[in-house]
């Protein structure tokens, strides 16, 4: 009786460590906090490296998730959908940039904040937007020598 007793008591341990495990890794990736978030919108010309699950930030503080991207067929634009904690009030004249952690990191939402007394509300969609840059595209610009060319 006491090898069952043993194998019980280890076992237990190990279900625990693993539910532990669980609800950390449910915390880290904003799956348990669905709640006390409220969603907003933008519209990409080019959401290269944005997918369901990426960081949304604001002053380089994770502050929400990418929930959906999708095609838009009239567009032809990339039309995300993402959520922002509660309690952080994003102003309407606000920017959202896709933005890179480096050479080698991915690439996260960013939101660059305006400076408008009035704040978006759930659902809303931010207007100014800016997508992905590609970086083998900047450096075949630069290896191929072409002068900079006046964006729109």
């Amino acid at each position: 009786m006491s090898e069952n007793t043993t194998e019980v008591i280890v076992g237990g341990v190990v279900l625990a460590a693993a539910i532990g495990f669980l609800v950390y890794a449910g915390q880290m990736t904003g799956v348990t906090a669905a709640a006390s978030e409220y969603p907003l919108n933008a519209s990409f010309r080019s959401a290269d490296g944005v997918d369901v699950g990426t960081d949304v930030r604001l002053a380089g503080v994770k502050i929400g998730r990418v929930t959906a991207v999708e095609l838009d067929p009239e567009t032809f634009r990339a039309q995300t959908a993402f959520t922002v904690r509660a309690g952080i009030e994003v102003p309407d004249d606000s920017a959202v940039a896709i933005s890179s952690e480096g050479l080698l990191g991915g690439n996260y939402v960013e939101i660059l904040p305006g400076g408008s007394p009035f704040t978006l509300s759930s659902g809303d969609e931010i207007e100014f937007t800016q997508g992905s840059v590609s970086l083998i595209s900047l450096l075949m610009k630069f290896v191929a020598g072409e002068p900079e060319s006046v964006s729109e």
